[in-house]
């Protein structure tokens, strides 16, 4: 049976994100908060700060913050990568009683420009020196912008200014008005925005996504209410703060009070989870498909005995989870033996991720459920949810207790999802956005009179309110046949079966077969190519080989066998390029921008159709 949480929360909720925050740092001044990388010291050097100390910086920026002038809804720019300084700016953005407006790190300066001019932001954090020219480029079209506070960049005193300068004008503030945050954090009421997130989107320019404080409050307090984590549990983050999942991520940490390491580098993160031991993360299906692929890749170099003894141990894994989901018993004898291969062989991928993650939650995007089955055998959970900005990230998630592999779980307690014409998934609750900035007219069409949020996701619900995505209602097409296909369904099914893929993209609108693009992981190449008389190479090279067209060949081969015939690929091509988020063709969060990608190339695709 699904495990369902009381809904009693809703009665007595925090007021706002402020309150929520300082609660918190009242409840746990000891407990310990953030702890992150101090790089000048090495690598793998952590430092960590208590509650108590995160709350008396807190409420010095914030009082800065007011000291130079902010005032109630007023925007504040944070242009940086994930780190600490992310999080206690925010917090004082909060505390202060304005909105955050968040910008992507690797976002463009006209990009850049045009946010924080559209939301009118009065004050940005700028991460660095390259942060601080992208505004300087458009300094002329933000006249409501007069202050930059840098962590880590070049000050001038005046109009640029550094974190430490920000904490010390606060301080003197606070002389004079010593009981200024409390103050500001009791008058914010739940419907005041906290938040600006410009989607990313991967058509047309940034929408800004209005989120209230209770929307973020009912987040975190919605997790609290399941019995999921506790004070014991310990979190990495490395997601983009910029992006609505790992703000959520936050908001659950304000609410439960476990600490959270931080650290943004993504090629860092599997080195991070053998030195933090997290209980829990959140993730991009992309990051469970390399650590896949990367592991699979790795047994296969091995060979012989260790290669063997790798595969029986998933095998009965695999029987054996099989067996639970059909609700049988399993064999003494089974049982016996995966508890041997357990230590032998699952034990030490446990280790690689730290060897104390209960479970990861994925969000962003669609797990492949074969991908969740392998790592479900290994003994590492998979909790899939599912969300959007527009509804501050968490719509449904699966419980510990009663997660079901394929599904994204059922909605958070106290929200409400259903399914709309054409079985559009549509969400209603605490947590869906009072609109889009300045576009009435989208908003309008985004959340109807009711209150439900058209998702433009396609799903189905089963009879106990577990939600599964089936795809994304405009990304399906229609081959000239009439056929209708579902494009990320088979993409996922490719990266599930080659452990060397990092993208697949399928088209064929309007054509009368269907085509891809690949692109090969420059980590999993690397060791493919070693073996296969090529290392050393340039990447380009590696992947346009005719031994790479070839080992392809076979794996396209086999998700054809999978797949109906009218979905089978008839023609393919490796790119010699990776996508990237610099490039424009991935989202931050590690989507694939398809129509980027698509008018890219355009010329590449037509040539399929032209013999």
């Amino acid at each position: 049976m699904p495990v369902h949480a009381d809904v009693s929360f809703l009665d007595h909720m925090p007021r706002n994100v402020a309150v929520q925050f300082l609660d918190r740092v009242k409840s746990s001044p000891h407990g310990e908060a953030y702890r992150f990388p101090v790089l000048e010291k090495g690598e793998g050097v952590w430092e960590s700060v208590t509650w108590g100390e995160v709350g008396d910086l807190v409420t010095r920026l914030a009082a800065g913050l007011v000291a130079l002038g902010i005032e109630p809804e007023q925007r504040v720019g944070i242009a940086s990568g994930t780190r600490y300084e992310w999080i206690v700016a925010d917090l004082a953005v909060m505390c202060a009683g304005a909105a955050t407006t968040t910008v992507y790190p690797s976002t463009n300066d006209t990009d850049v420009g045009y946010i924080l001019g559209d939301s009118e932001c009065r004050i940005v954090f700028a991460e660095d020196d390259t942060q601080l020219e992208k505004i300087a480029k458009h300094a002329d079209e933000l006249p409501a912008l007069s202050t930059l506070v840098t962590f880590e960049g070049t000050t001038d005193g005046e109009r640029v200014i550094g974190l430490d300068d920000l904490a010390a004008r606060g301080e003197d503030f606070l002389a004079e008005h010593p009981d200024l945050v409390e103050r500001i954090a009791e008058s914010i009421t739940p419907d005041q925005l906290a938040t600006l997130i410009y989607t990313s989107g991967t058509t047309g320019r940034p929408k800004g996504v209005r989120l209230l404080h209770r929307s973020w409050v009912y987040e975190g307090e919605a997790v609290r209410a399941q019995d999921i984590l506790d004070e014991s549990d310990l979190q990495f983050l490395w997601l983009p703060m910029a992006h609505s999942f790992g703000k959520v991520l936050l908001s659950a940490q304000l609410a439960v009070g476990f600490p959270t390491a931080v650290d943004g580098r993504i090629d860092k993160i599997v080195d991070n989870l053998a030195v933090v031991k997290p209980t829990f993360m959140g993730a991009a299906p992309r990051i469970f498909e390399k650590a896949h692929a990367r592991i699979i890749t790795m047994m296969a170099a091995e060979g012989g005995p260790k290669k063997a003894l790798f595969d029986r141990a998933f095998k009965l894994a695999l029987e054996r989870r099989q067996l639970l989901e059909q609700g049988k018993g399993v064999p003494m004898l089974l049982s016996a033996q995966l508890a041997v291969l357990d230590k032998l062989v699952l034990a030490k991928i446990r280790e690689r991720f730290g060897g104390r993650v209960r479970f990861f939650i994925s969000g962003a995007a669609a797990l492949n459920p074969d991908i969740a089955r392998w790592f479900d055998a290994a003994g590492v959970t998979i909790l899939e949810g599912y969300g959007a900005t527009e509804n501050a990230a968490g719509g449904t998630v699966n419980h510990p207790l009663d997660y079901r592999i394929g599904t994204v779980g059922p909605a958070l307690p106290g929200s409400e999802v259903k399914l709309g014409a054409n079985d559009e998934v549509l969400l209603r609750g605490p947590h869906i956005m009072a609109g889009y900035h300045n576009l009435p007219e989208q908003t309008a069409e985004a959340i109807d009179a009711d209150g439900w949020l058209h998702t433009g996701d396609k799903g189905s619900l089963d009879e106990d309110g577990y939600l599964t995505i089936t795809g994304r209602i405009k990304d399906l097409f229609k081959t000239s046949g009439g056929k209708y296909i579902a494009p990320s369904a088979v993409e996922a099914k490719f990266k599930a079966i080659c452990p060397f893929a990092s993208q697949f993209l399928v088209f064929g609108a309007e054509r009368n077969f269907v085509v891809a693009l690949v692109t090969l992981d420059p980590d999993a190449i690397a060791g493919w190519a070693e073996e296969n008389d090529l290392g050393g190479k340039p990447y380009a090279e590696i992947v346009t080989s005719p031994q790479a067209h070839a080992m392809v060949a076979d794996y396209v081969e086999q998700l054809n066998s999978q797949l109906n015939r009218w979905e089978t690929v008839k023609k393919w091509e490796i790119l010699d390029h990776d996508l990237t988020i610099e490039s424009g063709e991935l989202t931050p969060s590690l989507k694939v921008k398809r129509n980027v990608v698509e008018q890219n190339q355009k010329e590449r695709i037509d040539r399929f159709y032209q013999s």
